[in-house]
């Protein structure tokens, strides 16, 4: 096959036949291989897409094949479950005819019974009529024997059975009381005095008066101060009098409030043990003693409950219980009296079957209105009432509370038992001065007037009554207003009040200010 190059560099191939017959059976071997790859690749496809649906057919048998199965089982399941409901139906179905046949029994034994019963009472009614008639024909026989009729027989023999038996009554009356008057006495004495033996509390006498130990006579100089101010701050601050006399190594304290007095008792020992006296250090020892005061009221009205066996009692009235330590009734100490007319109570109530806790309780709390301040308007039962029933105690408490001094009739036996037993502790001999409570009042009665007017901040009734030292408010009064009010106070002692001697009215009207030094 010979090449040529042309002159623009182009290249002219000259083929033979033989050549191109060649080239054409090389070329349509090739297409030839092309068309049998082709045909096979088809082959092969279509013989692929037919496995595959072959397959799918299969898996499409099977998953019928599994759903009529599982259709099947639940066949079967339902079936199954439909015959032991039939079977359960059955057997209630059967139990429910062998109760019908057994009510069918009983209501025709019933009926058998109806009838014989009927049967019976046709029978009764028929003799009744009997003996309605022949009792009918004997009264009117008795009627005709005795020429009195039915109404005139019964009235009389009612009459005579009336008197009878009022006779036979105020008979077994009159020896039932004497009966029960015998045994009554003797049985109200056994208890009364079994109660007083085994309530065993020790009576003091409160008095006004507290003495304060010193060290040595040189301590009374640094009570008074300079000029007085150490005494005069003492007493303004507690309301109490200092006596300090001849005494050796003794300060006396005079006051009517058993409270002030024990403030200004403690504050002063304070000073004393302390050794430095002055009006700062005065104040700072009396509000000290103000607040283990109220800590001691605390303590006490704690203990009584415990004593008395009474866990539950609000904190309130268990505060205002402590209060009664310190106060007096005709010299008696309210406290222990209050505690005495408890355990007598209890006891009695004990003895006699009844209830012994609210007995208990509501002889501690009698006397809670003695505790009140004395600004507060009402009587100590109407104060006591009051507090009772704000603090959730139980009707039956405060009614026994109301009725202990009769301002009520009481309906409880409990009441009874409570009146008895504060009778029985008050009139014991000697446990209470009916002089000292009188001068007591008293001095209240002072600080009454004088805390009666507006704009008082402190009152006191000092020198054993012959003076009342009136604190004012400095902002609501001028020197004039004090004087006047001075005169008010003492034209209402004189208006009000009974007492021996003078009173000495002092109105004190003191302004402090204070700066800090930085």
């Amino acid at each position: 096959m010979p090449v040529e190059r042309t002159r623009y560099g182009k290249i002219n191939i000259d083929i033979d036949s033989n050549t191109l017959i060649i080239l054409f059976t090389i070329l349509f071997f090739a297409c030839f291989l092309l068309w049998r790859d082709s045909k096979k690749g088809q082959k092969e496809k279509a013989q692929l897409l037919q496995d595959l649906e072959e397959k799918k057919n299969i898996a499409n048998k099977e998953a019928m094949i599994a759903a009529k199965e599982a259709v099947q089982k639940d066949i079967e399941k339902f079936q199954e479950e439909t015959k032991e409901r039939r079977r359960e139906l059955s057997r209630i179905e059967d139990k429910l005819t062998k109760k019908e046949e057994i009510l069918e029994e009983k209501n025709i034994a019933i009926a058998t019974k109806e009838a014989e019963l009927q049967k019976k009472m046709d029978e009764v009614l028929e003799k009744e009529d009997y003996l309605a008639e022949t009792i009918q024909k004997q009264m009117q026989e008795l009627e005709r024997i005795s020429g009195l009729s039915t109404e005139e027989a019964k009235k009389i023999m009612f009459e005579q059975l009336k008197v009878d038996l009022q006779q036979e009554a105020n008979n077994l009356i009159r020896e039932n009381e004497n009966y029960i008057r015998e045994v009554s006495n003797e049985k109200a004495k056994e208890i009364l005095t079994t109660v007083m033996q085994r309530c065993v509390i020790d009576h003091v006498v409160e008095s006004t008066v507290s003495s304060v130990s010193l060290p040595s006579d040189e301590m009374k100089g640094r009570i008074i101060g300079r000029e007085g101010r150490n005494i005069r701050t003492l007493e303004t601050l507690t309301g109490v009098d200092l006596i300090i006399d001849d005494t050796p190594e003794a300060v006396v304290l005079s006051c009517f409030d058993p409270v002030r007095r024990e403030i200004a008792k403690l504050a002063l020992e304070k000073l004393v043990s302390d050794g430095r006296i002055h009006p700062v250090r005065i104040e700072e020892m009396v509000e000290k003693a103000r607040e283990e005061i109220e800590q001691k009221i605390k303590q006490e009205g704690e203990n009584a409950a415990m004593e008395m066996g009474i866990p539950n009692l609000n904190k309130e009235l268990i505060k205002t219980l402590g209060r009664l330590y310190y106060r007096t009734s005709y010299g008696q100490n309210v406290l222990i009296h209050s505690l005495e007319v408890g355990h007598i109570a209890g006891m009695i109530a004990a003895e006699i079957g009844a209830n012994v806790k609210i007995a208990k309780r509501a002889g501690l709390l009698h006397d809670i209105g003695k505790a009140i301040d004395q600004t507060q308007e009402g009587t100590h039962i109407e104060l006591g009432v009051e507090l009772a029933r704000k603090y959730g105690e139980r009707e039956e408490v405060v009614h026994a509370i109301e009725a202990h001094h009769d301002d009520v009739t009481a309906n409880s036996i409990e009441a009874v038992l409570v009146k008895l037993a504060d009778a029985i502790s008050a009139g014991r001999p000697g446990s209470r001065r009916d002089t000292l409570e009188i001068y007591i009042k008293r001095l209240q009665k002072l600080e009454e007037i004088a805390l009666s007017y507006e704009g008082i901040k402190q009152s006191f009734a000092v020198q054993a009554g012959r003076e009342v030292r009136v604190i004012v408010q400095p902002d609501k009064f001028d020197d004039i207003g004090s004087a006047r009010l001075a005169r008010d106070i003492a034209n209402r002692i004189e208006e009000e009040l009974d007492y021996p001697g003078q009173i000495r009215v002092t109105v004190v009207r003191e302004i402090r200010t204070t700066e800090l030094a930085k």
